[in-house]
C-alpha cells in the first residue's frame, strides 16, 4: 500500500451519493491502485491524507465543493472537471463508477485542459445564493399549485379570473363555487403562505444588495433589470475579472448558438444552455421586459425589434435570446467599467 502511494502521479475520483470510487496512476500511466471510500470528511482525510501532494480530478457536482476544499487543505492539486464536456465518459459503452475514475485520472495525468476545468464560487457568494435558490424553489412550487388549481376547476367548466401569482389566493378564492371551497381550501392557504414567504425573501434580497453589493444599484438602472436579476448576476459571476472581455459572458451563460459545422454544412442550432440555468432564465425574462409593447425606448430595444423584423418562424424567440445575451454583456461592462447606464450611448 505504501509503495503504491509513493509512486502515484494522478488520481481520479468518481463522487457518488454515499460512496466514491478512486483510481491511482503512476508516471507511466499504469493503474497501481483502485478502491472506494465513503462520502464522509473523516474517510477522505484518512484515505487521501496519506498520499503525497498529487493531482486529483473530480467531476463538478452537488458534493464536489466540500470534497475539493478538503483535498486542497491536504495539499493536493484538485481539478474540477466539467461533466458537460466529458463525452469520453458520458458516452462510454462501458460506463461505471470504477471506469469513470480511471478515465478522470488518465485525463488529469496527460493534460488537465482536456477536463475543461471549472472553479467553484467563493464560499461567501455561494452562501448568499442560498436565499435566491430557496426563493426560486418557492416560486416554482406556487406556480405549480396555481396551474393545478386552474386545471382541476376547468374540468367542471369553471375558469378562475386572471390574477398575479402574489394575489392569486386573495382574488380567486371567492370565485370557487361553494361546494368546492372546503375541498380546495388547503391549497389556497398554502399558496397564500408561499406568497408571504416569497415576499420575505424579496426583502432579504433587497437588503443584501443594498448593504453588501453596492454595484447592484448601478446594474438596476439598466432598463428591464431588477434587483433579483442584478444580485443573482453578481453572485453567480463572483469575480468580473475572470472574463478577459465582456462579450465572453454570453457564451459562459449558454446564450450563444451551438455549432456543428462540417464541410459546407453549417446548420442553425439552438443555444448551448451552458452555465447557470437560473441566471439565464432571469436574463431571458428581462429581455421580454425590454421587448414588451410599452417598454421605454432604448438602443437595445431598437436593436431587438430590428431582429424581429427579419421575419421567420422563430424570429422573436431568436431576438429575445440575442437581447438577453446583450444584457449579460452590458451588465458586465457597467460592472467592470464603473460607468453609468445610458439608454442611447453615443
Amino acid at each position: 500500500m505504501k509503495k503504491c502511494i509513493e509512486f502515484v502521479a494522478a488520481i481520479g475520483i468518481d463522487l457518488g451519493d454515499k460512496t466514491a470510487y478512486f483510481a491511482c496512476l503512476n508516471d507511466q500511466g499504469d493503474l497501481v491502485m483502485k478502491d472506494s471510500v465513503p462520502m464522509t470528511a473523516a474517510a477522505f482525510k484518512k484515505t487521501f491524507g496519506g498520499f503525497k501532494p498529487t493531482r486529483i480530478a473530480i467531476e463538478a457536482g452537488a458534493q464536489s465543493r466540500w470534497v475539493a476544499c478538503l483535498l486542497e487543505a491536504l495539499g493536493h492539486q484538485v481539478i474540477i472537471a466539467n461533466p458537460r464536456q466529458l463525452k469520453l465518459i458520458s458516452a462510454s459503452a462501458s460506463k461505471n463508477d470504477q471506469n469513470d475514475a480511471v478515465l478522470l485520472a488518465r485525463l488529469a495525468r496527460v493534460d488537465p485542459s482536456l477536463l475543461s476545468p471549472l472553479k467553484h464560487r467563493p464560499e461567501q457568494e455561494q452562501t448568499q445564493l442560498l436565499a435566491i435558490r430557496a426563493r426560486a424553489q418557492l416560486v416554482d412550487t406556487r406556480t405549480g399549485l396555481i396551474h393545478s388549481l386552474r386545471g382541476m376547476l376547468k374540468t367542471f367548466g369553471i375558469r378562475l379570473p386572471g390574477a398575479t401569482s402574489a394575489y392569486f389566493a386573495e382574488h380567486c378564492q371567492a370565485s370557487v363555487p361553494p361546494q368546492f371551497r372546503p375541498l380546495l381550501e388547503g391549497s389556497f392557504k398554502v399558496i397564500a403562505e408561499l406568497s408571504r414567504q416569497i415576499e420575505a425573501y424579496d426583502e432579504q434580497v433587497e437588503q443584501m444588495a443594498r448593504e453588501q453589493h453596492p454595484e447592484v444599484a448601478r446594474l438596476c438602472k439598466i432598463s428591464g433589470v431588477g434587483t433579483l436579476t442584478a444580485l443573482t448576476y453578481v453572485l453567480t459571476l463572483a469575480d468580473p475579472k475572470r472574463f478577459a472581455h465582456s462579450r465572453d459572458v454570453g457564451p459562459y451563460l449558454g446564450l450563444r448558438p451551438r455549432q456543428q459545422q462540417s464541410g459546407n454544412q453549417n446548420p442553425q442550432l439552438g443555444i448551448t444552455k451552458a452555465g447557470d440555468c437560473y441566471l439565464r432564465r432571469l436574463l431571458v425574462q428581462c429581455a421580454h421586459s425590454v421587448m414588451r409593447k410599452h417598454a421605454p425606448d432604448t438602443a437595445l430595444r431598437v436593436w431587438g425589434l430590428r431582429l424581429c423584423e427579419r421575419g421567420g418562424k422563430n424570429a422573436k424567440k431568436r431576438a429575445i435570446v440575442a437581447v438577453a445575451r446583450k444584457l449579460a454583456v452590458l451588465m458586465h461592462r457597467i460592472w467592470t467599467g464603473g460607468g453609468e447606464y445610458q439608454p442611447f450611448p453615443a
